[in-house]
């Protein structure tokens, strides 16, 4: 099974748990995978699979079982719908990310203010059946098929809602007919008009330049006002022979000589240069 790493499928489990056998919720994990759910599906408010089980000689069981399994959240009436649409769509943090498909980390508040829940809350707010001889409850298969929820928890929060008895679509549908939900909805959509507004190329495209007029090549070359004829030398600059070699002081290590060194090289540099003029 894979880990639960979201808020969402994180506090699905931690509701279960305060309710439910946690040690034989426990049990369920080994049968959350594709090897064991054989299918499974969400539909009105219900989630149901084919649950691969195990032989048992003992009981007479010999050859491998296939459970019906089944998990479902009580559903919330439309008219409580109503009420919690028109909560969440007064409030533009709920709206603005509800309508970009994010599920807000307190999303649960406007549930509690009218007394109601969207995660399980007790045993009577939560409903399971199998067709396995395990009369205890959450059987393997239950606890299996709980975990396997969480982990769908992790890719689409949403089916929370769905498991209330209001599918996504829905919702958004609702929280865009809301005033805030509306104007919301129109500034995303001018948006997105505004962002694949198509365009004739994405590169510059060259100018156009009259032809009538004919092209002088000599008043091109010499230009209407020609170039001086020489320019000013600048003033020379006062000469610092040796310059680099003053910088590293009069006696570096290396040099075990009673004339300085500056001095020295000042001499062969001289030397070099008049050999230079020479040739």
């Amino acid at each position: 099974m894979q880990a639960i790493r979201t808020w969402w499928g994180q506090r699905f489990m931690q509701a279960l748990e305060r309710f439910t056998d946690a040690a034989r919720l426990a049990r369920g994990r080994s049968y959350a995978n594709s090897n064991r759910i054989k299918s499974w599906q969400l539909k009105d408010g219900v989630m149901s699979a084919k649950i691969r089980g195990n032989t048992n000689p003992y009981y007479g069981v010999y050859k491998e079982p296939t459970y019906e399994t089944a998990i479902s959240l009580k559903v919330i009436s439309n008219d409580d719908w109503e009420l919690l649409i028109r909560q969440l769509g007064s409030r533009a943090s709920f709206v603005s990310r509800l309508l970009l498909n994010e599920m807000p980390d307190n999303i649960e508040t406007p549930f509690e203010a009218l007394d109601l829940h969207l995660l399980p809350h007790n045993a009577k707010d939560f409903k399971t059946r199998c067709s396995c001889p395990d009369y205890e409850n959450p059987c393997k298969h239950v606890a299996g098929l709980c975990y396997f929820l969480a982990s769908q928890l992790d890719q689409d929060p949403f089916l929370l809602f769905e498991l209330r008895g209001l599918s996504p679509h829905e919702l958004l549908k609702k929280l865009k007919q809301t005033p805030l939900g509306k104007a919301l909805a129109q500034v995303r959509e001018q948006e997105q008009a505004s962002a694949f507004t198509p365009v004739e190329s994405y590169f510059t495209r060259p100018l156009v330049l009259d032809q009538s007029v004919a092209c002088d090549y000599k008043a091109f070359w010499e230009c209407h006002k020609r170039l001086p004829e020489g320019f000013a030398r600048p003033a020379s600059s006062h000469f610092i022979p040796a310059l680099l070699i003053k910088k590293g002081g009069d006696f570096p290590d290396f040099w075990k000589q009673s004339m300085t060194f500056p001095v020295a090289m000042e001499g062969a540099y001289e030397a070099i240069r008049k050999k230079s003029k020479a040739w």
